[in-house]
């Protein structure tokens, strides 16, 4: 009876707990959301930002984030998917793999300030004439090196849950290692592949520091990679600081959050496609 009670008192506190996370998420969108609701209109989202952001839209701001994050994630997604496949299917368990694993370890605990300033001094300054200095290019060259470590680990511990039986099987049937991994394996660890990929796309849309450093912030519609540019997440960031205009920072938030939103779905949606597709 005893441990019963105490089996209630355990599942009662950690139900509060779960609640409690839910409670404090629904209330910080919530916020955001009815502070900047009622800046969202067709002019908001379509026309040019003036007074240094304190009035007009953002949609110069919207084409950079789509830009920046669909060029990292083109770069990003195959390199990190690749390092976990040969980390996890090809190398045997030694001192270089664990050297490489605790490298990539390392990078995801880096502060996004620190992956800023070497791309400020390496992609905007060194390569210049390649990445156009402040650019969007420049950024998501940054951006790639931020997110690596998660997708390549998130991969990695996706594709250890595929159980050896099936690899064994594949192979015993006369298939080649690459075609059981392009086959078998990669669909069966596509969950949790997608799973790092979404949160890659997250902490580019999401991120401030570094791209303050790279991306330049202005306020024109880039027309190619070359061209520098901002994120919402910067905009909202220079408006609030340097404007003090709160209602278009707030309707930036609102707009980001939602962005993220139909960017995740969108991802989710493809890649359950793409899934269908290998298996």
């Amino acid at each position: 009876m005893n441990v019963l009670r105490k089996q209630k008192i355990a599942f009662a506190c950690l139900s509060g707990l779960g609640l409690l996370t839910v409670c404090v998420l629904i209330f910080i969108i919530g916020y955001i959301l009815s502070q900047g609701l009622t800046m969202i209109n067709i002019e908001f989202l379509t026309s040019k930002p003036r007074k240094m952001g304190a009035e007009g839209g953002i949609f110069p701001a919207i084409i950079g984030t789509l830009y920046l994050v669909i060029t990292t994630m083109i770069i990003a997604t195959p390199i990190g998917v690749g390092a976990a496949i040969y980390l996890n299917e090809y190398t045997s368990r030694g001192k270089i793999t664990s050297v490489i694993r605790f490298a990539t370890e390392a990078l995801a605990g880096i502060p996004s300030i620190v992956f800023g300033l070497f791309g400020f001094a390496f992609f905007v300054i060194l390569l210049e004439p390649v990445t156009g200095g402040w650019s969007i290019l420049s950024a998501a060259l940054t951006g790639v090196t931020m997110v690596l470590p998660t997708i390549v680990r998130t991969a990695e511990e996706a594709l250890k849950a595929v159980p050896d039986s099936l690899r064994e099987g594949s192979l015993a049937l006369g298939t080649t290692k690459w075609q059981t991994i392009k086959g078998l394996i990669l669909p069966t660890a596509m969950p949790g592949i997608i799973t790092g990929i979404i949160l890659s796309i997250g902490r580019v849309v999401g991120e401030t520091a570094a791209f303050l450093l790279t991306l330049g912030g202005t306020l024109l519609i880039p027309q190619s990679l070359m061209d520098g540019s901002r994120t919402l997440s910067l905009h909202l960031y220079m408006v609030a600081m340097e404007t003090g205009a709160m209602d278009v920072a707030f309707g930036t938030a609102a707009v980001l959050i939602i962005l993220i939103l139909i960017i995740n779905l969108t991802a989710s949606w493809f890649f359950r496609r793409l899934i269908k597709r290998f298996s």
